[in-house]
């Protein structure tokens, strides 16, 4: 028994085969941004450096949490408490205790962002890290760069059939780029592209609402399809 030409892993010369890969990138506007805000605090002694500490955590949580629905996540990453030893003498005596709390807050108000970032860093001893722009995982941008990859690699198909006077005829594979080894070639822009980073530290003055321009984000799509084709004419 033969099998069909569309199991076969070629074409035959009465079914040929046409392999080809289609791309998209799109350029939009980021969706979200995020930030990073450390805490610190430096005491003489451990249980000062923990309430300078805890006062000034407060402080960032209670302001941002005030923006209500434009704060979409506030999390806390890291805390850590270091005792800092003197350089000279012997035995291990603690010149200082210093202190620092991680947290990230996720925005979709570009507006409030600005404003809100220099509020932290008119806070004491706060540094503010960022923004991050992306584009959240369900992202409508991700299904219609796919939807142009796809479109793409039809096209590119069917000239290639048109090139041999020949018309395509059923599709027989499309594949995530690499879908034998990864679970999706899809992705926004690759972790730390596209991003701007930016650090402010506690200022002395009640500064100005920052204006922040949002950067876009590139996102990218390849599919391979394989496509049988009438006999060319050659």
């Amino acid at each position: 028994m033969t099998q069909d030409a569309s199991h076969q892993p070629y074409g035959t010369p009465e079914v040929p085969r046409v392999a080809v890969r289609g791309e998209a990138t799109l350029e939009v506007d980021p969706e979200i941004a995020r930030i990073g805000i450390t805490v610190s605090a430096r005491g003489t002694d451990r249980r000062t450096a923990l309430e300078d500490l805890t006062r000034r955590n407060n402080a960032v949580l209670d302001l941002v949490k005030s923006y209500g629905d434009p704060v979409e996540k506030l999390e806390t990453g890291a805390f850590s408490i270091t005792p800092e030893l003197t350089r000279h003498g012997r035995g291990e005596r603690i010149r200082a205790y210093h202190g620092r709390v991680h947290l990230t807050a996720e925005l979709n108000d570009f507006t409030t962002l600005g404003e809100l970032t220099t509020r932290l860093a008119d806070l004491e001893l706060t540094q503010v890290d960022g923004p991050w722009w992306a584009l959240r995982p369900t992202s409508p941008a991700h299904g219609e760069a796919r939807r142009q990859a796809v479109l793409e690699a039809v096209q590119r198909a069917r000239e290639y059939a048109a090139a041999l006077g020949a018309n395509l005829a059923a599709l027989v594979e499309l594949a995530d780029l690499g879908a034998e080894n990864a679970p999706t070639p899809f992705r926004a822009s690759a972790p730390g592209a596209g991003m701007r980073t930016m650090a402010f530290s506690a200022a002395e003055e009640t500064a100005p609402a920052l204006d922040l321009e949002p950067q876009r984000q590139t996102v990218y799509a390849q599919v391979n399809a394989r496509f049988t084709m009438t006999p060319p004419q050659l």
